[in-house]
């Protein structure tokens, strides 16, 4: 039955070619009967050789293929217009929707609310206060021990750290989505087939080999490729500036903790010298009640007095401890070693002074890693409402692949090598029950929330940052008052304890000279943590000396300290 299926196709063939009626109609038939022909001589053809060798016959594969007929080739000229023509017809609403898609993308930046010029005085004098790392410009070498331990250890830095590390292995994939992908496969099997074999022949097993390439390529007709790149890219650089960010509120918050546990310190030191004062005062009146020149109600009162001041140490002391546990915390250092290096340490730190800052609130608020970060929150979201209403249209793809084969049967081996280039397929979406639509209409919503989102975070930046100038200026002017209240306190009260010693001043006298001193001290304790709290946040609210980067400068690898 094989012998008779090949000469009848081999008849077709020479019928075609010598025979000018048959060429219009049967130039697609005798390709095809020529391909069935090599197909038989891959499955039976050989095997027959192989058992029955036949020098005299020609084989199916010797035969010669002449050129396409004239007819055939006016044909495929007519099939040739007929695709460009639809072609064309099938550009023109391509067109149409790519403008339409481009179209419906929001802004990727929204006006922010940011005032033409600050409305609290500014300090001008000088060059500009340096505020990236200043603590390492002060003479506080435990202050910058205990940030770069922070820092190390802060859970919230590793978490933005992770966070840029995946935004950036996003980034990577997003972009690698618009070129070209290429997959390689090795195969190798072995087995038998009757077909193959002679009748009455034992059956011959068959080795194939084969390696490939195989390509795909999605063509971004409607840029949702690309918007989904530029989206993943603002979030890269959203989470490097967030990193930064981390970075700042982990200083801030350490010296935050240092500058209150340094002011604790320095109002524990008050309120020891006041109760002791006190104390001292109860032990004399007290014998003086015993030997008749006091009353035994002033001695009451003394007495009173120096326990209640007791209570305010004890109370003061505990205050101090839960604010070096805190360093403890946010250090990660021994408990110990924490301790034994802030009672080493002098309980009166420096400040640098601010000098001057932006004169400009856009400029100014630009250098703050969270408000460049709601920035470019705002910007991916754009893209990703681009890219979602890119996916509501049709997708164009283009594959190709090339392989080598290797057939194996008994002393016979075949190789072929074959390849192609297509399909050049259209995905063209025509119903989904509204699923891409919503999609679309969801990444909008998201877009609109972080937009209102971008826009109090301005609004924030901005009150932060004139509440800290308004604070710091207070402090400033408050200082030398409270100053020169303590000396002047300081001075009235030594000399009503004198007269006190001597019987020319009752313990009244005493008791409230010694409450406005107290008070006094208190009040120049508390200016001076104001002031070092209002400067960390002003360090804050300024973005910690991060640098906005520039259009065309790469996202760094956010390892830079603030």
């Amino acid at each position: 039955m094989a012998t008779h299926s090949k000469n009848a196709c081999e008849s077709s063939i020479n019928g075609c070619r010598n025979s000018h009626p048959c060429e219009a109609q049967a130039y697609p038939k005798w390709a095809a009967q020529l391909a069935m022909l090599r197909l038989l001589r891959a499955s039976q053809a050989y095997p027959a050789r192989l058992a029955h060798p036949d020098p005299d016959r020609p084989s199916p594969a010797d035969l010669p293929v002449s050129h396409i007929p004239p007819r055939a080739e006016d044909d495929l000229d007519t099939m040739r217009n007929r695709r460009l023509h639809a072609l064309a017809c099938l550009s023109a609403p391509l067109l149409l929707l790519l403008t339409t898609a481009c179209a419906t993308r929001p802004p990727d930046r929204v006006d922010d609310p940011t005032p033409a010029q600050w409305h609290v005085p500014l300090p001008s004098s000088g060059a500009p206060t340096l505020m990236a790392e200043w603590w390492r410009h002060l003479d506080e070498p435990l202050l910058v021990e205990l940030i770069d331990a922070s820092q190390q250890v802060s859970p919230d830095i590793a978490s933005a750290a992770a966070r840029l590390a995946d935004a950036r292995a996003n980034r990577t994939a997003a972009g690698a989505a618009l070129v070209p992908n290429l997959n390689g496969n090795l195969q190798a099997s072995r087995g038998n087939s009757l077909a193959a074999s002679a009748p009455g022949q034992a059956v011959t097993p068959i080795t194939t080999l084969q390696a490939g390439l195989q390509s795909s390529w999605e063509i971004d007709l409607f840029g949702g490729l690309r918007a989904t790149r530029d989206a993943s890219q603002a979030q890269l650089e959203s989470a490097d500036a967030r990193l930064y960010g981390a970075r700042v509120a982990v200083a801030a918050d350490t010296a935050l903790n240092y500058f209150d546990e340094r002011a604790c310190q320095r109002e524990l030191a008050v309120t020891i010298n006041d109760a002791q004062s006190r104390a001292d005062t109860a032990r004399l009146t007290d014998l003086a009640a015993k030997a008749g020149f006091q009353a035994p109600a002033d001695a009451a009162r003394a007495r009173a007095g120096a326990s209640d001041a007791a209570s305010r140490v004890t109370q003061q002391r505990a205050q101090c401890t839960l604010l070096r546990k805190a360093l403890v915390a946010l250090t990660g250092l021994d408990a110990g070693l924490v301790d034994a290096k802030l009672d080493a340490a002098p309980i009166e730190p420096s400040l640098p002074t601010v000098n001057s800052i932006g004169a400009v609130p856009a400029a100014a608020l630009a250098q703050r890693p969270d408000v460049f970060a709601a920035e470019k929150s705002v910007a991916a979201a754009s893209a990703e409402a681009g890219a979602a209403e890119a996916r509501r249209y049709p997708r164009l793809t283009l594959t190709g692949s090339i392989a080598a084969l290797q057939f194996r049967m008994g002393g016979f081996t075949e190789n072929i090598n074959t390849w192609s280039i297509g399909p050049l397929a259209l995905d063209v979406p025509i119903f989904d029950g509204g699923t891409r639509a919503a999609n679309a209409e969801a990444a909008r919503v998201r877009y609109d929330e972080a937009a209102s989102q971008y826009r109090a975070t301005v609004r924030q930046a901005v009150r932060e940052v004139e509440s800290a100038l308004v604070t710091l200026q207070s402090t400033n002017d408050r200082f030398d008052d409270a100053t020169s209240a303590v000396r002047d306190f300081q001075t009235s009260f030594t000399a009503t304890q004198a007269r006190y010693d001597t019987g020319l001043a009752s313990l009244f006298e005493l008791e409230d000279s010694r409450r406005a001193l107290f008070v006094s001290q208190t009040t120049l304790v508390g200016l001076q943590r104001a002031r070092a709290e209002a400067f960390v946040t002003l360090y804050r609210a300024m973005g910690g000396g991060w640098q906005r980067p520039d259009a065309d400068t790469a996202v760094s690898s956010a390892s830079t300290s603030p």
